[in-house]
């Protein structure tokens, strides 16, 4: 399967990618765990089907420490044990900020589940990796990149 299109290819969405890689650094700043993020970034990449971004967040997760198992039932995580409350928040934050034409948006009860294990600095960075891979995850997709490539750190040239 070859990619439509590569976005290095336009000066314009070139510039745009690397913008947003370098923001999406800036959420490692934050005090949310790494290993948390890379979870949610893979919940979001398999809700819209990117295949890239599905092998990128797993290959990511995986270099920065999470098991087999976890990531193998991160796709069902709600029939599953090995997620914490927090986590479990997390991710349906990550569901409903990802399927917002589907319920109407994020409901109060999935919001106030999040608010009761984050912080501000912790929800605010949630919602930013949330719509952050959503962007990019929009990006792949519509260009048809596939899975099965990418290395962990490939992006690393990207940063100012």
């Amino acid at each position: 399967m070859e990619p439509r299109f590569n976005l290095f290819d336009s000066p314009t969405a070139a510039k745009v990618a690397k913008r947003l890689y370098n923001v999406a650094l800036a959420l490692d700043s934050s005090t949310l765990p790494k290993s948390l993020r890379k979870l949610v970034e893979l919940r979001v990449g398999q809700i819209n089907g990117c295949g890239f971004c599905v092998d990128a967040h797993a290959k990511e997760a995986a270099a920065a420490g999470e098991t087999a198992v976890r990531l193998s039932l991160v796709a069902a995580w709600r029939h599953s044990t090995v997620f914490t409350g927090a986590e479990r928040a997390a991710l349906a934050l990550a569901e409903e900020g990802t399927l917002l034409g589907d319920a109407d948006g994020v409901s109060d009860a999935t919001w106030a589940e999040a608010r009761k294990h984050f912080d501000d600095d912790e929800i605010g960075t949630l919602v930013c990796v949330i719509s952050l891979v959503n962007a990019a995850t929009r990006m792949n997709v519509i260009v048809g990149n596939p899975g099965g490539s990418y290395e962990p750190g490939m992006f690393a040239s990207l940063t100012n």
